[in-house]
């Protein structure tokens, strides 16, 4: 004895590789906004480490075509000059480790 009816889709199937294209475009859009918050936060912590992170994030998300191509490009930017203030830093204190103070 059958209790249910058979389920059938009335909606029509995405194919397999739309999906894949979709599920791409949202970790470029997700890299781009990474980079360019690992960028923010390099210029005031960790910029040896998150400065190159947001470079790689942000040439990442811009290959794969991100729909956020402003804030990938923002990232690159904010990646560059984390690496900036790190040279910068680095030459006038002669260590690598921010000291404030005397």
């Amino acid at each position: 004895m059958q209790l249910t009816v058979p389920a059938t889709s009335t909606k029509p199937t995405v194919p397999a590789d739309r999906r894949v294209r979709r599920v791409g475009l949202r970790d470029a859009d997700g890299m781009a906004v990474a980079s360019f918050v690992l960028g923010l936060v390099g210029l005031l912590a960790m910029n040896i480490l998150l400065g190159p992170a947001a470079l790689v994030l942000a040439t990442l998300a811009l290959r794969r075509g991100t729909t956020r191509r402003f804030r990938a490009w923002l990232g690159l930017g904010l990646g560059v000059a984390d690496l900036v203030v790190l040279v910068t830093v680095v030459d006038l204190s002669n260590s690598v480790s921010w000291s404030f103070g005397g």
